[in-house]
């Protein structure tokens, strides 16, 4: 097992030693040190039970964010956590995950293998020592340090009561800027997003979006090769979304994930419900 170590609450960055009720000390795994905790960290954050889109949401905006040098920040849980992270090392960059376990966990179980790659460069972290077991109350208590970690929080989808928003409610008390990708208004997976625009969360449909709040580019050399759908809907531009699902044969969702994977790759915008190249 990787070597465990101690974070004191003294030795916390600024941001999370700021927030209400810090954790008294944090233990970590990993190649990196406490110094990457300082670095200027996102929060990429969601619904377990994601759509594809949500999933290639999530996976490029961690791809992008790390690439352009922010450290990813997330809770290794499955769907949009997971995609965030996997995201950050695509990118060769690097990415925080916050357990709400005892650290010698790598919960879940089925994301061990992710752990051990997050750990080769970047850190695992927890509010709780070795042993310590998961419980649906630590949860909620471990999004209070991913949301103190960080400057920003991107929410990618979310269900009304989704773990997600009280993660993006911390962020908000603690005056963090908080994004929120725009979702389908049928999809019960983007009543959550859609609420916090309404209260004031700032849209967020490129990583270009977050990186300005940071004063950075977006990295080309992080941008991957476009997907055989991505490409064949580009192909088919400019056209409506239904209009490119009869020229291409591919079905609606497969549709909705390729075109956005070409917005959030800067390739195509929309207007008026029409797709058109970018550039």
């Amino acid at each position: 097992m990787t070597e465990i170590w101690v974070v004191e609450r003294a030795k916390f960055p600024p941001l999370l030693r700021a927030i209400y009720d810090p954790p008294l000390r944090l233990y970590a795994r990993g190649g990196g040190d406490a110094e990457l905790l300082f670095r200027p960290c996102v929060a990429v954050v969601g619904a377990r039970a994601c759509s594809p889109y949500g999933a290639q949401v999530a996976r490029m905006l961690g791809r992008e964010l790390a690439g352009a040098g922010l450290v990813v920040v997330s809770g290794l849980a499955r769907g949009i956590d997971g995609e965030a992270h996997r995201g950050a090392l695509e990118a060769g960059g690097l990415t925080v995950a916050v357990l709400g376990c005892g650290i010698d966990r790598d919960y879940p179980a089925a994301h061990a293998e992710l752990a051990r790659r997050i750990r080769e460069n970047g850190l695992v972290v927890a509010e709780y020592e070795p042993g310590v077991e998961p419980a649906p109350w630590r949860f909620p208590a471990r999004n209070r340090i991913i949301a103190g970690l960080c400057a920003a929080i991107v929410v990618v989808e979310a269900r009304e009561r989704s773990g997600a928003l009280i993660t993006a409610d911390l962020a908000l008390e603690e005056g963090r800027e908080v994004f929120a990708v725009p979702g389908e208004i049928t999809s019960t997976l983007s009543a959550g997003t859609n609420a916090l625009l309404k209260v004031g969360a700032a849209p967020c449909t490129s990583a270009a979006d977050v990186l300005e709040l940071f004063g950075l580019a977006r990295d080309e050399r992080a941008q991957p090769e476009l997907s055989a759908d991505a490409a064949k809907v580009l192909d088919g531009l400019p056209a409506a979304a239904d209009e490119l699902a009869r020229a291409t044969g591919l079905d609606a969702r497969t549709v909705a994930v390729a075109l956005a994977e070409l917005e959030l790759g800067g390739h195509a915008q929309e207007g008026d419900g029409v797709y058109r190249a970018a550039g």
